[in-house]
This record gives C-alpha cells, sequence and structure tokens, in this order.
C-alpha cells in the first residue's frame, strides 16, 4: 500500500534525519530533531494527517537487525566510543518506534538500505543526492539517509527531481 505521507527517520542519539515525502507531489521536507521534538513532530503530523483523511506511515531505519556484530575492538578504546554510539543509536530508534505505537502512529523498521555511494564508507553524498533526486540545500548525513529512506520506501526510482526544503 502507498501512503500519501511517508516519514523516513535515520534515528540518532543526538538529533535524528528525518524526511517528510508527500508521495503525491513527491515533495519532500527534511531537517534534524532531537528526541523530544521528533516526538511532537510525529504526533502533529499523525493529527495533521487524520484531519486531511490522508494515510501516514513512519518509517525508521532498524540497524539493529544487521546481524554483523557492532562492537569495533580493532579500533581500541576508540572502538569502545564508537560501539557505545551505535548502540545509543539503536535504542532511540527503538524508542521511537516504542512512542509511535503508544501514539497510534503506524510505524515499521526498514532493513538499512545498500551502502552503495561515493562518500565515505559507502554513505550517500549531498552532491550524489542532489543529482539523483534533485535536492538542493544543506543536509547533514543523518538528513540524506531519512531522505533515501522515505524514498525508496514509496519505491520511487532515484534519478526523477522532486522538490525539497531544508530547515
Amino acid at each position: 500500500m502507498i501512503h500519501d505521507i511517508i516519514i523516513g527517520i535515520d534515528p540518532d542519539v543526538d538529533k535524528s534525519g528525518v524526511a517528510l515525502l508527500n508521495t503525491a507531489s513527491r515533495c519532500m521536507e527534511t531537517s534534524a530533531y532531537d528526541f523530544p521534538n521528533l516526538i511532537d513532530l510525529l504526533i502533529a503530523k499523525r493529527d495533521e494527517a487524520k484531519e486531511k483523511n490522508l494515510s501516514l506511515i513512519v518509517v525508521v531505519e532498524a540497524s539493529w537487525l544487521v546481524q554483523k556484530a557492532n562492537y569495533h575492538a580493532h579500533y581500541g578504546r576508540a572502538g569502545d566510543a564508537i560501539s557505545r554510539k551505535v548502540g545509543e543509536n539503536h535504542e532511540v530508534g527503538k524508542l521511537i518506534l516504542q512512542m509511535c505505537k503508544h501514539h497510534s502512529i503506524t510505524a515499521i523498521e526498514m532493513h538499512p538500505l545498500k551502502k552503495m555511494w561515493r562518500g565515505k564508507d559507502g554513505k550517500i553524498t549531498a552532491e550524489e543526492l542532489q543529482q539523483m533526486c534533485g535536492i538542493f540545500g544543506r543536509t547533514n548525513q543523518e538528513m540524506r539517509d531519512a531522505c533515501l529512506i522515505a524514498w525508496c520506501y514509496a519505491n520511487f526510482p532515484l534519478g526523477g527531481n522532486f522538490p525539497i526544503m531544508t530547515r
């Protein structure tokens, strides 16, 4: 089922990347929110969708579904910090899903997308996202990943132009 509004989220302990995609117009808005403000946004979007009789779904990147271990022992003490941060990000994603359920917001886990881009560790660059999807404006990695989550969940092809706004 295609939804009218898809909210893609790349969870992060500091600020999660969020992309709001209107599937009819293919217009996307992206930003980054800390946890309390993200939950406020999701509740507001749920209410707005209900008022306009639109279907809404939240799609959260669930990197905890990856079977590969997240312990980075080969980095020594720095690896411990990386592993801790990864675990914290996983927990934020799980809490977002839990809060969605609590507030009767349809939400699902999405397996992380394949890292096949030119950026560090295969992450998508701002230039690649701009070229493929017509995104303009400043974005961070979490915002770009959130855009990909929403766009790919909608099953839209990469390469078409669509308007985007950043805050």
